[in-house]
């Protein structure tokens, strides 16, 4: 599956809640579904930086593809992340560096989310693409 066929599906989701209440707690069960992470990498190092809430993120790379697993301890913040999740981990460091992105806008979440979650919001998606420029590097320079 593509990551703009995941986004897709994502947007379909959204569209059978009429409120933004009801979005929200999707947004709350789908964080109650991530896969807890080890932890071992509930660290520093893996922590985002830019979220108002604690979310560690861990990347790992295998086989050309980049798998990520994540925590917080705000279940909005959990939701958030394992949406990002779903859509980039285990795809390649190019296709997550092209992927527009463009379902958290269609289901609108930039308009929704407070500014401050909204900053939390793209520091995640900043890591998980700095996460990717650094396995290409890697990779082409082994």
């Amino acid at each position: 599956m593509t990551i703009q066929d995941t986004e897709n599906e994502i947007v379909d989701e959204f569209g059978l809640f009429d409120s933004w209440d009801d979005k929200y707690e999707y947004i709350i069960d789908l964080g109650k579904k991530l896969a807890p992470l080890a932890a071992e990498h509930k660290t520093d190092h893996n922590r985002v930086r830019g979220c108002q809430s604690t979310v560690w993120l861990h990347a790992e790379y295998k086989d050309g593809r980049i798998y990520f697993t994540a925590d917080s301890d705000a279940v909005i913040a959990k939701g958030l992340i394992s949406m990002l999740i779903r859509v980039l981990s285990g795809h390649t460091p190019d296709e997550i560096l092209e992927a527009k992105l463009d379902f958290i806008q269609k289901i609108g979440m930039t308009t929704h989310l407070a500014q401050t979650r909204s900053n939390g919001l793209l520091s995640m998606l900043k890591q998980m693409k700095n996460f990717a420029l650094a396995y290409k590097v890697k990779t082409e320079n082994d």
